[in-house]
């Protein structure tokens, strides 16, 4: 009786052992994907736009009058100073009008003077009743126009100075030329572009954003536009060596694009920077209690973004949320989500809703750490 029992026992013992290793087997054979938690964290976000560099002050260097260039004083990519002599344009037709109005100024001077005897001349003869008064008025009248004709010589005297003056031509400030296209020689036209002067000691940088990034920063700086302060990355990939900051913006969206543009002083005290040349500028935005979610590990459907949520059972199931903006290789959650949330991170192209995985836990504090 004792050994039918004893048996009866080892059956029973032999069967439990086997439903274990069987409920073992199918948990490992359960696919293993990894997965992430959702936490909130403090983080600065950088963001870059392309940009547009500008001289603080780009002037063309026009030929106001005609004539043959005859002196060169600088050369291209040169320094100047403000006043200093750029051109001269030869001047002898010039000095020969001014003398031809000097000239015509001091023969009206003298006729006017003539006048002013002939009014006292007519004047004294009126007192004596030898002419009548209008023979004073009319010499009035003749020496009024006399005047008329002095300040219409002056005018030309003026004006005469004025183009010899053009002949040379100068700096307007501080700056350096770009490309000199006449030589020495050339027949100039009045309008012709002899030269560009950049004034490079101070630098704009223009850069659009969106209307809710700039309707982000309106709300946030006010009416004051001097903003935090934004780095330049060059051409090259290297940061310009000083920092600017935000002044203006331009008065209306573009229609086309849904932009509006802002600018940014820069120094340029090594005159790297020139008129013309690209680069990005960088913005820093500090974010408090940011749910951040790896973007490879989102989906979208029907203009929908979505994650992989694992539940307590290890299932997944879709979960969609509302990016705040991009950042990098991940989404700042506006909502949708909360913290403490497991996602899947990685294979949700070969996962459906409602299977079980086998979760491998990834550190969101990891993958953050891992930010350029």
């Amino acid at each position: 009786m004792i050994n039918h029992i004893t048996r009866y026992c080892v059956v029973i013992m032999s069967i439990l052992l086997a439903g274990c290793q069987n409920t073992s087997t199918k948990q490992e054979e359960y696919p293993e994907y990894p997965v992430t938690k959702i936490i909130s964290k403090d983080t600065v976000l950088y963001k870059e736009y392309v940009s547009e560099i500008s001289a603080f002050r780009n002037v063309e260097i026009r030929a106001r009058v005609q004539g043959y260039l005859d002196h060169i004083y600088v050369d291209e990519g040169q320094e100047v100073t403000k006043g200093q002599l750029l051109f001269r344009i030869n001047d002898e037709e010039y000095q020969a009008a001014l003398a031809q109005a000097r000239a015509n100024l001091h023969s009206a001077t003298a006729e006017a003077a003539a006048m002013q005897l002939e009014v006292d001349r007519v004047k004294i003869l009126v007192d004596k009743k030898v002419v009548s008064e209008t023979e004073l008025r009319l010499a009035k009248a003749k020496y009024d126009a006399a005047n008329a004709r002095i300040e219409e010589a002056r005018s030309a005297e003026s004006h005469a100075a004025i183009r010899l003056s053009h002949t040379n031509i100068r700096s307007p400030f501080d700056g350096m030329i770009d490309r000199i296209p006449y030589k020495i020689g050339s027949l100039i036209d009045e309008g012709n572009l002899l030269t560009t002067v950049s004034d490079t000691h101070t630098m704009y940088a223009y850069f659009k954003v969106s209307e809710n990034e700039y309707l982000e920063f309106k709300k946030k700086k006010g009416a004051d536009l001097q903003g935090d302060e934004v780095e330049l990355e060059l051409a090259d990939g290297t940061d310009h060596r000083y920092k600017g900051r935000i002044e203006t913006m331009e008065g209306q969206f573009e229609a086309t694009t849904g932009t509006i543009a802002f600018r940014a002083r820069f120094p340029n005290t090594e005159h790297l920077l020139k008129h013309g040349s690209s680069g990005k500028v960088r913005l820093t935005t500090e974010l408090k209690g940011a749910l951040m979610v790896p973007q490879k590990a989102t989906f979208e459907v029907q203009d929908k973004t979505y994650v992989y949520i694992v539940d307590a059972n290890n299932v997944v199931r879709m979960k969609s949320f509302m990016p705040k903006m991009r950042f990098s290789h991940f989404y700042v959650v506006q909502s949708g989500l909360k913290e403490g949330e497991e996602i899947l991170y990685e294979g949700i192209q070969n996962v459906q809703e409602g299977i079980r995985i086998k979760p491998t836990l990834v550190s969101m504090n990891d993958l953050l750490e891992q930010l350029p």
